[in-house]
C-alpha cells in the first residue's frame, strides 16, 4: 500500500510538473503558423522595397545571409506549406470533415504522426531562418502605412484564429503528445485550457506585430498594380491567401449567425408550445 500511494503521488506531481511545459511548447508551435504569414507579409515588403523605391538594396542584402537567401530563393516551401493548412482549414469549414489529416487513431495514425513531425520541423527551420533573418535586416512589413477597415482585420483575425485550431489539432498536438507520453498513448482530448492559451498567444501577437504587418500581403500587389508592374507569383499567392483567411473568417461568422439563428428560432416554438399549453389547460378548466 505504501509503494503504491507513492507511485500515485509519484505520477501526479509528474502530471502537475509536465502542464505548464505542456500548454507552453503547445503555444510556442501553435505560433509558427501566424509567424509565417508575418514572414510572408516581411518577404513581399522587401521585394517591393529593392526593385520599385530607391531603397539601399545593398546594405539590406549584405546585412543578413539568411534573408537574402530568403529573398533570391524565392521561398516556395513556406508559400506551400501555408497554403496547404489554409486551404484544408477553408473545407474543414464549408464540410466539417477532413480525410487527409484525419485525427482518428488507427492503423494509419503512425503515418499521419510522421507527416506531422516533418510539417512542423519545417515549417520552425523555415520561419526561424527567416524571422531571424528579416530582423537582423531591419525589414519591417508595415512600411506603407495603409489600413483595411476594421471589419477586414476582425474577420481575418478570425480565420486565423480556425486556421490556427485546425493546425494545433493536426499538427501541433500529435507532435506534442507523442513527444510527452510517447507512442501507443491514447491523444489527450482537448481541452478548454488549451484553446484559451491558443487564443490569447494569437491575440498577443496579433496586437504586437502581425495586426500591422499582415496587411502586406494585400497592399504590395495593388500598389505593383497601381504603378502598372507586373505582379509575381509570390505576390500573387500573398494576395491569395490573405482573401483565403478572410474567406474562412467568413464562414465562421455565417456559421455563428446561423447558430445563434436556430437558438432563437428553438427559443421561440417552445415559448409558443408553452403558451398553446397554457392555453389548453385554461380552456378544459373552464369546461369543468
Amino acid at each position: 500500500m505504501g509503494s503504491s500511494s507513492w507511485e500515485n503521488w509519484q505520477l501526479k506531481a509528474k502530471e502537475h510538473l509536465m502542464e505548464p511545459f505542456y500548454i507552453l511548447t503547445i503555444n510556442l508551435l501553435n505560433l509558427l503558423l501566424p509567424l509565417s504569414f508575418l514572414l510572408l507579409a516581411r518577404i513581399s515588403c522587401a521585394q517591393y522595397l529593392l526593385t520599385v523605391i530607391s531603397y539601399p538594396a545593398e546594405p539590406l542584402l549584405s546585412s543578413s545571409i539568411l534573408f537574402s537567401l530568403f529573398l533570391n530563393t524565392n521561398p516556395a516551401l513556406l508559400y506551400i506549406l501555408v497554403s496547404t493548412v489554409s486551404i484544408a482549414t477553408l473545407i474543414h469549414s464549408l464540410t466539417g470533415k477532413l480525410t487527409i489529416l484525419s485525427e482518428s487513431p488507427g492503423k494509419s495514425y503512425q503515418p499521419r504522426l510522421y507527416t506531422a513531425w516533418i510539417l512542423l520541423c519545417t515549417l520552425q527551420v523555415c520561419v526561424g531562418l527567416g524571422i531571424e533573418g528579416s530582423i537582423a535586416a531591419g525589414v519591417d512589413g508595415a512600411s506603407f502605412g495603409i489600413e483595411k477597415s476594421l471589419i477586414s482585420r476582425v474577420i481575418f483575425f478570425l480565420g486565423l484564429h480556425e486556421t490556427m485550431l485546425l493546425w494545433f489539432r493536426t499538427a501541433v498536438k500529435p507532435v506534442v503528445d507523442d513527444a510527452c507520453f510517447g507512442v501507443g498513448v491514447p491523444m489527450r482530448e482537448e481541452r478548454w485550457v488549451d484553446r484559451v492559451a491558443i487564443a490569447m498567444s494569437l491575440g498577443g501577437l496579433w496586437w504586437w506585430r502581425l495586426r500591422d504587418e499582415v496587411e502586406s500581403l494585400v497592399v504590395v500587389p495593388e500598389a505593383r498594380k497601381e504603378m502598372l508592374m507586373s505582379v509575381g507569383v509570390a505576390d500573387f499567392v500573398g494576395w491569395w491567401l490573405y482573401y483565403l483567411t478572410v474567406t474562412t473568417g467568413m464562414v465562421r461568422v455565417v456559421k455563428a449567425l446561423l447558430w445563434l439563428a436556430m437558438i432563437f428560432l428553438c427559443t421561440r416554438v417552445r415559448m409558443n408550445n408553452a403558451g398553446d399549453s397554457c392555453e389548453d389547460d385554461n380552456d378544459d378548466d373552464d369546461k369543468v
